[in-house]
């Protein structure tokens, strides 16, 4: 506007410059009497002359001048406006309400001159809102589809007070309505080509044989061949199916290459070759079950090489037969339905035991803690671990906030003996006052950092290690030294009880420690019904040979009367859920066992005929603890995934802060009732 102003005063003042000379020969005409009259006399001819022309030619060229500015500009608009017109890009005008105004060649051919004089644009373009030309906004990009041609729609508000200038005041103007300058760029191919080149993108995975050794190991030799030929046809198969690269780097692992527009297909098929290898038999009693770990959207192929691998850490130690696909931020999890294979080879047990002697001797102390709201077999294997620093010499502490009913008399026999010091159990706070880089930090019962009892340690020094028998998650404990997590076991318990077994040759342990860790075993296999194998039976056959005893654990665990009550009426309560679930809560203001009893309810609903899975829920400290149990047909752990909790296939758990009850209950259903719908369970 300013500018427009500044241009019109220039002009005005080019016209008139005549007359102020004019002005200025008049003014020279006394001068030029006063040093002669002659030259005055001409003087003043010539100015007479020259105030005559002057105000002549301004009097009749300022209107043919401006007739012929008008007669250019009319042209240079008419000029500006073919251009537009022919411009390849798709160009038009619309006003506040969406009504196109004007629109040039490429706009009419795109969208269709009918369709632009009748519709509103938010009518032919739905993606566009109305916010999109309301006012607030200067400019808007939107993207939108118009038959089959992808489109980036931008809408630029315009000015136009160079055209009503000269029409109406500067108060009108400002009051007049917005238009918008409406552009269309087609990215169609641009979008085509990045499709294709992320379909062609390339991701790695790995394949493992879970139970390669297991599978062969009562077969004769002729059928072991036959079987793992079998099942590298099998493989090689499936992936010949999406041009993959496939190469087998030992018996029972494989790298392959796939396109990433493959990779799809088999998501969407959710990954049959899981089924079919374990479909292959000729007689051998165990089907072999692989792990798939799948690393993708990574920086490089290299990236995505190492995702693969991580990928492929999460899937075993979530108990195999399943795959896992895994990016920067993100995990997918498919299969994992099937049992996880027990290894009868304690090998591992016997190098973890070792790695485990040589951390502890090589530090100052150790600190041991399980989850938050520990229950038996947390205190048990908490309690193996610390026999195991007292034989190196070096002094353990059990860090312990919360003491809920179900280990109090655990508890209390320890704090009885004087063969333990006053402070075997401590506090987080005592323990982030005790723990520095000299410290051994052992984790046991968990591997998920926000559900330790103290999370704090894990970041206060770089020597933490890992003792658990529940599937990983994504969420994991990502700095340990040592890290032994076996699914396939039935307790923290027994995987420390094995470790003993080869921490020291001729190890004896107190009876009152192999009480409190043959107690883990008992509670977490339910009487040794759940999760049992032949490894979990030498585990107590080696805590009864330190003197554990059946009696004492059976009465140091024995309930009170409102507890019976509370399960009873629980399981009175349960309601059967799609035919196959039963779902309860208990509640008792008095009980201080409440997630055992939970537990324990869980445990008992499954004695049900047709029962395949139970849920249980119990608010704590502002929080819903669920209990999930199952047999062998439904994968528990899954579920309670889709919670924010974990577990095994059979036993699974979740906390659910900042909901009640009854919405942790709907939810709960609405989960089950989705992944039954979908195979998932």
């Amino acid at each position: 506007m300013k500018e427009q102003r500044k241009m019109k005063t220039s002009f005005r003042v080019y016209l008139k410059w005549p007359i102020w000379m004019s002005v200025l020969v008049v003014l020279m005409i006394p001068l030029m009497f006063a040093l002669d009259l002659q030259g005055g006399i001409a003087a003043s001819v010539f100015g007479a002359f020259y105030v005559a022309a002057s105000v002549y030619f301004y009097l009749y060229y300022r209107n043919h001048v401006s007739k012929e500015l008008v007669s250019f500009a009319s042209e240079y608009a008419q000029v500006q406006k073919n251009i537009l017109y022919d411009l390849d890009v798709p160009y038009g005008i619309c006003d506040e309400r969406g009504k196109v105004l004007w629109f040039n060649g490429a706009l009419k051919k795109a969208v269709g001159e009918e369709v632009l004089d009748k519709e509103l644009l938010h009518n032919i373009f739905p993606e566009v809102t109305k916010k999109a030309y309301s006012g607030e906004d200067d400019m808007s990009v939107t993207r939108v589809l118009y038959q089959a041609r992808n489109y980036r729609l931008t809408l630029k508000k315009l000015g136009f007070s160079g055209i009503l200038q000269s029409l109406i005041s500067d108060d009108q103007l400002n009051s007049a309505a917005a238009v918008y300058a409406l552009y269309m760029y087609d990215e169609t191919e641009i979008l085509r080509c990045q499709r294709e080149l992320e379909d062609n993108q390339l991701v790695a995975g790995l394949i493992y044989m879970d139970n390669y050794e297991e599978a062969l190991e009562d077969l004769e030799d002729v059928r072991k061949s036959l079987l793992i030929a079998l099942v590298d046809r099998k493989i090689t198969q499936y992936f010949s199916r999406y041009q993959c690269i496939l190469k087998k780097l030992e018996k029972d692992k494989y790298l392959f290459v796939v396109a990433w527009k493959y990779l799809e297909d088999m998501r969407s098929r959710k990954f049959s070759l899981l089924e079919e290898t374990k479909a292959v038999n000729i007689g051998n009693d165990m089907a072999i079950t692989v792990s798939i770990g799948i690393g993708i959207h990574g920086d490089s192929f290299a990236q995505n090489y190492e995702y693969a691998r991580m990928a492929m850490d999460l899937a075993l130690g979530r108990g195999g037969d399943q795959v896992v696909l895994k990016d920067r931020n993100n995990v997918e999890y498919f299969g994992g339905k099937s049992h996880s294979v027990e290894k009868t080879t304690r090998v591992k047990a016997r190098v973890k035991a070792h790695a485990l002697r040589e951390l502890i001797e090589s530090k100052e102390r150790v600190l041991i803690m399980g989850h938050h709201l520990s229950d038996v077999d947390s205190i048990g294997a908490a309690i193996g671990v610390y026999r195991a620093a007292s034989i190196s010499g070096k002094k353990a502490y059990i860090v312990l906030d919360t003491v809920i009913g179900s280990i109090k008399p655990l508890l209390e026999r320890f704090k009885e003996s004087t063969d333990y010091e006053e402070d075997l159990f401590i506090s987080s706070e005592r323990a982030r006052d005790l723990v520095n880089d000299n410290t051994v930090v052992v984790v046991v019962d968990v591997n998920r950092p926000n559900m330790t009892e103290c999370p704090e340690l894990l970041k206060r020094t770089k020597n933490v290690v890992i003792l658990d028998h529940h599937r990983q998650t994504s969420e994991r404990i990502d700095n340990a030294v040592l890290s032994y997590v076996e699914p396939y076991a039935s307790s923290a318990c027994e995987m420390v009880a094995e470790i003993l077994q080869y921490y020291e040759d001729g190890i004896r342990i107190r009876s009152l420690e192999a009480d409190a860790m043959y107690a883990g075993i008992v509670i977490d296999t339910d009487h040794f019904k759940n999760k049992t194998g032949i490894r979990t039976f030498e585990a107590a056959a080696f805590l009864r040979r330190n003197g554990a005893d059946v009696t004492r654990v059976r009465k140091m665990f024995r309930e009170d009367m409102q507890d019976y009550k509370i399960r009873a009426n629980a399981i009175h309560e349960a309601e059967i859920f799609m035919d196959t679930f039963a779902i309860s809560s208990c509640a008792g203001e008095s009980s201080e066992s409440l997630n055992v009893i939970a537990a324990q309810t869980a445990n008992e609903l499954l004695n049900i005929r047709g029962i395949q899975a139970s849920f249980v829920l119990t608010e704590f400290e502002n929080k819903i603890y669920i209990s999930a149990r199952s047999i062998d047909e439904v994968n528990v752990q899954i579920v309670m995934e889709k919670l924010g909790g974990g577990g095994h296939m059979s036993i699974a758990g979740a906390q659910v802060p900042g909901k009640t009850l009854e919405e942790v209950k709907q939810q709960l259903m609405d989960t089950i009732a989705e992944m039954r719908g979908s195979g998932a369970i």
